[in-house]
Parts: C-alpha cells; sequence; structure tokens
C-alpha cells in the first residue's frame, strides 16, 4: 500500500493529526501504544504509532545485547545513544510535516501492523 499524497487525516483524538504522529515519537514505545489504542479514524497517527513502538523495542534490545559484549559491545552502544536520539528527533521533525516516512524493513512492517488496529 501507498501512503496517501494528499497529507494526514483528520485525527480522532481532538489533536491535529501531525502533533499527535509526533507524540507518537515523543515518549518511545508508551506514548506510541497509546495513540495506538486511542486514534479511530487517522491511518498517519496509527502507522506513526506502530513505528515508534516497533523502533524503540528494536533500539531497546539492540543496547540490552550490546551492553553483554564486553569492550566493543560496549563502545557500539555507545555509539548506538547519540544515533538514536538523531533518529527519535528526525522522525518527530518529519511526523510533524506530515510526511509519511517508512524506515527500511520496519516501515513496511509497521504499515501493515498499523491498518490491522
Amino acid at each position: 500500500m501507498l501512503p496517501p499524497s494528499f497529507g494526514p487525516d483528520r485525527s480522532s483524538t481532538g489533536i491535529d493529526a501531525k502533533i499527535a504522529a509526533m507524540l507518537c515519537y515523543f515518549g518511545s514505545f508508551i506514548t506510541g501504544f497509546l495513540f495506538l489504542v486511542l486514534e479511530k479514524n487517522s491511518r498517519f497517527v496509527k502507522f506513526h504509532a506502530m513505528q515508534s513502538i516497533i523502533v524503540s523495542a528494536t533500539l531497546i534490545v539492540i543496547h540490552l545485547i550490546l551492553g553483554m559484549i564486553p569492550l566493543i559491545g560496549w563502545f557500539a552502544a555507545a555509539l548506538l545513544v547519540p544515533a538514536s536520539f538523531i533518529l527519535w528527533l528526525a522522525l518527530m521533525l518529519l511526523a510533524l510535516q506530515g510526511k509519511w516516512v517508512k524506515l527500511p524493513i520496519i516501515g513496511d512492517f509497521a504499515e501493515q501492523q498499523a491498518y490491522k488496529y
């Protein structure tokens, strides 16, 4: 499925869909899950909520695994923190601009799962 090119649809939360999509990323998987449950209409918000959940969970698991590997894993985990922060900011800003940014692999899966809810 291709995302609509006309921009985000109306949110049932009473918040502008762009702001709701941005807030999905703000509190990691917690706000992503919250908006996935609360949102009834906006496919745009549901997509960003699901992508937020998947990205957050993936980064947490990778960070935990790297933390168990002495030296090299710790160094890689230390590099993951600023990269995750930059990704977090970029996803929030792009959602606020109303863009359907799909991350490789995760984005397609998030889109499929979001439409089920």
